[in-house]
């Protein structure tokens, strides 16, 4: 490669309030348009903003797990800019007195660690919402005041990989602290990323590019590998980058200029006039510190050590806080790790990627699949007739799993004399078969079994099924 890529990203994350930063409106998703304002949100005159004291103890729950230093004063900057959704033609950010500054996170990279360093998280409030139609443009101001925290990363990040496994590992942090849902399909979690090529061996940046709507991880890797691709090419012919934001269209699967990049004194910042400076208390930073909780990967390492999961599973089970608490709740009733965990990952995880659901959506109680792994381990139904007749019902429809085993009469036959008649009539068709068995291919006794599964309509218990074809052709 003649270019090393250089890649920062700024994340907005949009607060798990229950009120706006500077007002109580209410921060519902989907409430229907212009519901959820008020004069302050929408800078009437005369109005005055009053700081949310639970959105400054989630920001700062973020700032400190990201190792962040916090600011001893903080306080609100006006960024001047005109936009239809945004009626103060401001919009209260943070310029040069941030929450907190030179904080890190290390993601993995191919089993090694790189540390990203971030160079500030500042708070802000959001803008309203453009619907555009063929004949019009809509506003829903709902969204105005919504708390936001950017994250802004240093340009540590050199390939689209890296950038993926950085947002990866954030939005698991944030997860985790209940900072934020981090729904990007909801706008909760927003990424714009800056990136430029340099030739190898050059200590001078390259002119970069700012790529937004990216709204999903996977958006942000695909729109990073396009502008590799194209600055290379435009570098290549001899042409010089410009700075400017580009759009990702993912139809397209290309970005697309959208307008010369804005440097900050164009935003023309100056200090809030209706917001004091605000002091942020050594006290109150201890008391979040010792109530933060345990992280995602500090959980998969105790997964892998307490519970002897390999690294793949125990990445799997805490991928969501809510599945790495489910699962730990399940152990409480039924300890075997690794049985739970492949229920979970496997049959559980699939039945609700039919349903189109996260696990945080999951209303299935632990002691009813406990119930059903334990039908199985006393071989009371078999391991397909769970999957398929049991876990459908108490996931989806709530069912107890005893009133499914009485609904649907799936207790699997273990009675000699019962599967007896069945193995008779598969030995009395399946000539071939024994034959092939009794010449030494011993694998042909899994065809048989699955004769006699077939007639009882599934219910036989294969395992002894297989004992009593063994001893009957033996003999």
């Amino acid at each position: 490669m003649k270019y090393k890529t250089v890649i920062g990203l700024e994340v907005h994350v949009q607060l798990a309030s229950k009120t706006k930063i500077f007002c109580g409106c209410r921060t519902n998703f989907g409430a229907e348009a212009n519901t959820q304002i008020c004069p302050v949100c929408l800078g009437l005159p005369g109005s005055l903003p009053v700081f949310n004291r639970k959105v400054l103890e989630l920001s700062l729950k973020a700032a400190i797990t990201l190792n962040c230093t916090i600011a001893e004063t903080m306080k609100f900057d006006r960024k001047n800019y005109f936009y239809p959704d945004l009626p103060k033609a401001y919009q209260i950010s943070q310029f040069d007195m941030p929450l907190a500054v030179k904080g890190y996170l290390d993601i993995e990279l191919n089993g090694g660690n790189k540390r990203i360093e971030i160079t500030r998280v500042h708070l802000e409030e959001d803008a309203g919402k453009l619907i555009h139609t063929q004949k019009e443009s809509l506003v829903d101001f709902n969204r105005c005041g919504t708390p936001l925290i950017e994250i802004v990363s240093e340009p540590d990040l050199n390939n689209p990989e890296e950038a993926y496994s950085y947002l990866k590992k954030l939005k698991s942090i944030l997860n985790y602290l209940e900072v934020s849902d981090c729904n990007m399909q909801e706008g909760s979690l927003r990424c714009d990323a800056n990136i430029s090529l340099m030739p190898q061996g050059s200590n001078k940046l390259g002119t970069r590019a700012e790529v937004k709507n990216l709204n999903s991880f996977k958006a942000v890797k695909d729109a990073l590998t396009y502008e590799v691709t194209r600055q290379q090419a435009e570098l290549e012919e001899g042409r010089k980058i410009f700075q400017e934001t580009r759009l990702w269209d993912d139809t397209a699967k290309k970005t697309i200029s959208m307008r010369s990049k804005e440097e900050a004194h164009d935003y023309r910042y100056f200090p809030e006039p209706d917001l004091p400076k605000f002091l942020i208390q050594t006290s109150m930073i201890n008391d979040i510190k010792k109530s933060l909780p345990e992280l995602g990967h500090e959980k998969k390492d105790r997964f892998v050590k307490d519970y002897s999961l390999s690294e793949y599973d125990a990445d799997i089970l805490t991928s969501s806080k809510a599945m790495a608490e489910y699962y730990e709740r399940c152990l409480k009733i039924l300890n075997e790790p690794k049985e739970v965990a492949n229920w979970l990952i496997g049959p559980v995880l699939s039945e609700l990627k039919n349903l189109n659901e996260a696990f945080d959506s999951i209303k299935l109680d632990p002691r009813e699949l406990i119930e059903m792994i334990k039908l199985i381990k006393e071989n009371k139904v078999n391991v397909n007739t769970a999957k398929e007749e049991i876990l459908p019902e108490i996931i989806e429809n709530y069912k107890k799993t005893a009133d499914v085993l009485k609904e649907k009469d799936i207790l699997q036959v273990s009675d000699e004399a019962e599967l007896s008649a069945f193995i008779k009539q598969v030995i009395s068709e399946n000539e071939k078969s024994i034959n092939d068995y009794q010449q030494g291919k011993k694998s042909a006794i899994m065809y048989l079994v699955g004769q006699v599964m077939r007639l009882s309509k599934g219910k036989a218990n294969p395992k002894k099924v297989k004992e009593m074809l063994e001893k009957k052709l033996e003999n």
